[in-house]
């Protein structure tokens, strides 16, 4: 079966650096979006970054120019590097997986058929 784990979360200082990966197994992920989502206390699961194999990223406003999502090759693992971390990062982050075949990106939790455990962010003022 698909089996989605994350790891890398942990507690920084704002300004400091996270890689997040994701370790995917169970099945062939070539034609399968890959997304990160994560969830503030208190907070709905919110979309943060997207990955298509055709090298296609996508990501909300609030991360841009600093979260940088990639797939290893051949393909099975996925990162989110995060730079300059600010307190309101602070979530469990959610790796997501679910079947694509182009069209409009998809960025809601009821999109994805394959989710991880989470990792937690704790990110200090």
């Amino acid at each position: 079966q698909v089996q989605l784990v994350e790891s890398g979360g942990g507690l920084v200082q704002a300004g400091g650096s996270l890689r997040l990966s994701c370790a995917a197994s169970g099945r062939t992920f070539d034609n399968y979006a890959m997304s990160w989502f994560r969830r503030a206390p208190g907070k709905e699961r919110e979309f943060v970054a997207f990955s298509w194999n055709d090298g296609t990223t996508v990501y909300i406003d609030s991360v841009k120019g600093r979260f940088t999502i990639s797939r290893g090759s051949p393909g099975t693992t996925l990162y989110l590097q995060m730079n300059s971390l600010k307190p309101e990062d602070t979530a469990i982050y959610f790796c997501a997986a679910t079947l694509f075949r182009g069209g409009p990106v998809p960025r809601s939790a009821s999109e994805y058929a394959y989710w991880g455990q989470g990792t937690q962010v704790t990110v200090s003022s």
